[in-house]
């Protein structure tokens, strides 16, 4: 009688674990909280802006917006793209049409999530090809057209960022980039207030190998094919598409 005690109660604690176990593996995030927009670098024009020909800062999609459409382009789709200084310069590595604006910053710092390492890249290279990598990988610049430095990381080879805590009560309008299996680039921006594990789950949920959290509170996204027409704000640099 004692030892099928000992086997029920052995069963029951097996049983318990494997429902543990199975609810941590199907944990999923409400996507309807989220606002998106996929770019296939190939066929549409991504790009990076900071400063317009006279120098100046473009500081939100507005202005943006205004700049282009005095050379017969129209702004589709534009969001923060990155983290910035006081002076509304890149906080890391900038590069813009093949040049060098800004160098890689390889800081260590236990100050705000820029340094929650690894942090990452995003970049697109010469023959159009969108990447997302750690800081520490990408070892050369040459070929690149485009990048923004920022960070952390929210997915690392399909891994979340392994200082993220889920149920973190450390909430923020978030944005980030993440590179779809088909090679296209997923942007996306949280509708409401997430936590980092929340907005990492997303991106890993729409199957991104690695995926670059850009920037928090201050997100903005313009994407009036969705009615969203956030032109407000005051950044560092913005990803645009034009037609």
């Amino acid at each position: 009688m004692k030892t099928n005690r000992i086997l029920l109660f052995i069963g029951i604690l097996l049983s318990l674990s494997s429902f543990y176990f199975v609810k941590e593996a199907i944990y999923t995030v409400d996507e309807s909280k989220f606002i998106t927009y996929q770019v296939d670098p190939e066929n549409m024009d991504l790009q990076l802006y900071w400063k317009d020909d006279q120098g100046q800062n473009f500081r939100n999609f507005k202005n943006l917006k205004a700049k282009l459409e005095k050379k017969d382009k129209d702004l589709v789709f534009a969001m923060n793209g990155g983290m910035y200084l006081k002076d509304r310069s890149p906080q890391g590595l900038y590069i813009e049409k093949g040049e060098l604006k800004k160098s890689m910053n390889n800081k260590d710092s236990d100050y705000g999530n820029f340094y929650m390492k690894p942090n990452g890249v995003f970049y697109i290279t010469d023959s159009k090809v969108p990447v997302v990598c750690e800081t520490s990988k990408l070892k050369k610049l040459d070929g690149i057209e485009y990048a923004t430095q920022s960070g952390p990381m929210l997915l690392i080879e399909g891994k979340l960022h392994p200082q993220f805590i889920k149920g973190s009560k450390n909430l923020h309008i978030r944005n980030g980039v993440g590179i779809l299996p088909n090679g296209q680039v997923l942007f996306a921006m949280s509708k409401e207030k997430v936590n980092f594990y929340d907005f990492a789950t997303f991106f890993k949920q729409n199957d991104c190998k690695n995926a670059l959290y850009l920037d928090g509170f201050v997100s903005r996204m313009y994407l009036p094919s969705k009615n969203w027409n956030q032109q407000d704000g005051n950044f560092g640099v913005i990803i645009g598409v034009t037609e």
